[in-house]
């Protein structure tokens, strides 16, 4: 399935995507820099640094390289984790270009071996938004998608309990 983003208030931007694989799965993919490294950002852009704190209060850090050679840095605390459901958390780019810390909900609903991703992002304010929604969050988003679907694919999807 596709990425379908919707603008529910003048401050969010809610992002939906179903994957093939079990809700455990898609979750540990958001969450293990094993494999976050492996799908996360557009194409051409790579993790470079991924540290992880998986904890409510603890921390993430991600610095991704694009094709040009440039570098991104976003990072933030966790707020809830409530694995394989859901996940809060904060985001602040070093060198963001729109005001405030964004709050960013996903929430992993199970259908069988399918997991729909719902990601809620709230914006500081209004113009945050607007100007994040003049990027091409959208395609960005998208491509990682594209990205994850090709890892989950690669990935086993035995029950949570035969991972141990």
């Amino acid at each position: 399935m596709s990425l379908v983003v919707t603008t529910p208030t003048d401050r969010e931007i809610v992002l939906t995507r179903t994957f093939d694989a079990p809700s455990w799965l898609v979750f540990d993919a958001y969450t293990k820099p094993e494999l976050l490294i492996r799908w996360y950002g557009a194409r051409g852009w790579h993790l470079i640094g991924c540290d992880v704190d998986l904890r409510e209060g603890g921390a993430y850090r991600f610095t991704s390289r694009g094709p040009d050679g440039g570098t991104m840095v976003q990072s933030g605390t966790f707020r809830l984790v409530q694995a394989p459901d859901r996940l809060e958390l904060t985001e602040l780019f070093e060198d963001q270009s729109y005001p405030g810390e964004t709050l960013i909900t996903h929430e992993f609903a199970r259908q069988g071996e399918r997991t729909t991703v719902t990601t809620t992002v709230v914006y500081a304010t209004p113009a945050g938004r607007d100007r994040v929604l003049r990027y091409p969050m959208a395609r960005g988003v998208s491509e990682a998608g594209d990205r994850l679907v090709e890892v989950l694919r690669d990935l086993p999807h035995h029950t949570r309990e035969d991972a141990s």
